[in-house]
């Protein structure tokens, strides 16, 4: 538990041991720990030039735990002043990298990674230094979902990061396939379903994408592609693809994935359409609807892709040209 300010679990073991007995001799400490007093004298030496233990006065070969609170916040306290100033030194990397990499050479808009271990950690870089969209193309399986389900990838929700995913269909046949897709559309997360997808992808902030190379005898590679006409041209091939996909939608048991036509909206979308045409806000439409207000929204999100507009203006021209507001719709209640 201490590991984060400096101390392994010996260190540790030692400093808690005599905070409980509030002070002690080597040769007690060490049948307690069960190690030798070499090393348990090693341990309180270094204890003590983390300032968590003091030899005793007066009394040779005796050690009193210096109080926790105190001791262990000094400790915390310069942990923090060290993470601060490593952050500002990423910062500034980042920056240096950023004005290095404006003028790229053609040599320097391809990096090839190898080795299953490279490559699966450059694609958690990727997917996790994302800010604001991770977009994927998934084959062989659920894995590559732009999801991360591990506590440490919390940060993607924490700030938003919009993911958007094209399955193959054949991962809804996979044992685990519906169980991982539907936890990515839990995490609010746009997963849609194509018979095959051309090859695995992943696009991070439109800035960067990350390609497999695949071979039967080589060992696991990549390419990670830079902003570049190679990148324009892998974003268009992922909105391609996406275009052309089913969206995928959470059947009412909540355990399964059904598909849903993207070509027009169903009847409470045009509910919505007709009351946002009417004047009504989304809160409004919300109420009038017995509706969650983002629910509201994502179907609004939703429908505008569909129709290929950026705003809501447009989506009104495109519904009235589309006849889907002239349909019979429920009225607002006074």
């Amino acid at each position: 538990m201490l590991a984060a300010i400096g101390l392994d679990e010996t260190h540790e073991s030692a400093y808690r041991a005599l905070v409980r007995v509030g002070a002690a001799e080597v040769s007690d400490l060490a049948r307690g720990l069960g190690i030798g007093e070499p090393e348990t004298e090693r341990a309180l030496r270094r204890l003590e030039r983390h300032g968590l233990a003091a030899r005793a006065s007066g009394r040779a070969g005796r050690w009193v735990a210096a109080p926790p609170g105190a001791a262990l916040g000094a400790l915390l306290t310069r942990r923090r002043h060290e993470l601060e100033k490593a952050e500002l030194a990423a910062t500034a990397l980042a920056e240096e990298y950023r004005a290095q990499a404006a003028e790229p050479t053609v040599h320097d808009l391809v990096e090839v990674v190898t080795g299953a271990a490279a490559v699966s950690q450059r694609f958690l870089q990727l997917r996790l230094g994302a800010r604001d969209e991770v977009c994927a193309l998934v084959t062989g399986g659920p894995a590559g979902l732009t999801g991360v389900a591990d506590s440490a990838a919390g940060r993607s929700a924490d700030r938003a990061v919009r993911c958007r995913s094209v399955v193959e269909r054949a991962v809804l046949d996979m044992p685990t396939g519906l169980v991982e897709l539907s936890a990515a559309i839990g995490r609010d997360e746009q997963v849609r379903v194509v018979d095959r997808v051309p090859a695995k992808l992943l696009i991070a902030d439109g800035s960067l994408a990350m390609v497999p190379l695949t071979s039967r005898t080589a060992e696991p590679a990549a390419l990670v592609v830079h902003d570049s006409g190679l990148l324009a041209s892998l974003t268009g091939l992922f909105e391609a693809v996406w275009r052309a996909a089913l969206p995928l939608r959470l059947g009412a048991d909540g355990g399964t994935v059904g598909e849903a036509d993207p070509e027009g909206p169903d009847g409470t979308d045009l509910e919505i359409l007709s009351l946002l045409l009417a004047g009504l806000t989304d809160a409004s439409v919300a109420k009038q609807l017995d509706l969650g207000l983002r629910t509201v929204q994502r179907r609004v999100k939703r429908l505008m892709e569909l129709t290929g507009v950026t705003t809501r203006l447009q989506l009104g021209w495109h519904a009235y040209e589309r006849d889907w507001v002239a349909r019979r719709t429920r009225a607002p209640q006074g």
